[in-house]
């Protein structure tokens, strides 16, 4: 095993999928939705933002992360269920709206920029044996996220879905970032969050495959059948200081 090919979001940033994550900050500033409420905005600031790629290029972490709660906010209040409308509706009338969105962005950037430290003094110790590389589906800046982390040293391709033009699962950004990085496949391990976007592509294109499923999992569909697209599984990055996956896959 000579690279290392991680996911970015529930992977390199804190180990918890970015979903869930805005429904804890949404409940800390009030905003009591549900998962599924929260999910039809969260879903279409994620298309949204696919979009206006060009546009977010030079976004750091904090300006994407108040887009991305400026759009699910909006749609939750036009477009949500009645319940979720007149949560929103009630925020807004009573003025705690604003409060609430600026907690929310300033929580979730928090997190991710401690999650990011962790992660840093993990690939320093990785950085010296393997090469290494990053494949998301992103909004086209995640280069910038990355440098701000301080992060972006230590990779040789940091492959984002929207300036690739090809988004996990799809093989192309895989195969993209295998030729960048300028190993094979079958020399690489892919570490990643979601079994269905990241190990099992992964895998059927030869790759070592790694899950790190991450806190609170909520996401019954990614638990389904790991064993047939899992090699290992991690609870956090921590767990690849020891290597313990390379020696072990090398005897298989």
């Amino acid at each position: 095993m000579c690279a290392i090919l991680f996911d970015y979001g529930g992977t390199l940033d804190f180990p918890r999928h970015w979903l869930d994550r805005f429904l804890a900050h949404y409940h800390a500033a009030s905003l009591n939705l549900s998962r599924a409420q929260l999910d039809r905005g969260f879903s279409h600031a994620t298309r949204l933002a696919y979009r206006a790629s060009a546009d977010l290029r030079r976004f750091g972490l904090a300006e994407i992360v108040d887009y991305l709660v400026n759009a699910q906010v909006a749609c939750l209040g036009e477009e949500g269920d009645s319940v979720t409308r007149d949560i929103i509706a009630n925020a807004r009338r009573t003025g705690r709206l604003s409060d609430a969105m600026a907690r929310i962005v300033a929580g979730f950037v928090a997190e991710s920029r401690a999650g990011m430290a962790e992660s840093r003094a993990i690939l320093a110790v990785l950085a010296p044996r393997y090469r290494m590389g990053v494949v998301s589906n992103f909004y086209g800046n995640l280069d910038r996220v990355l440098a701000e982390a301080g992060l972006d040293r230590f990779f040789a391709v940091v492959a984002d879905s929207s300036q690739v033009g090809s988004f996990k699962p799809d093989a192309g950004i895989f195969a993209y970032a295998l030729e960048k990085i300028g190993v094979s496949a079958q020399s690489v391990a892919m570490v990643g969050d979601s079994i269905d976007k990241d190990c099992a592509p992964a895998r059927r294109l030869g790759m070592t495959t790694i899950w790190m499923p991450g806190i609170d999992r909520a996401n019954p569909s990614d638990d389904a059948h790991p064993a047939s697209e899992v090699d290992f599984t991690i609870r956090g990055l921590a767990e690849l200081e020891n290597l313990q996956w390379r020696r072990e896959s090398a005897e298989r």
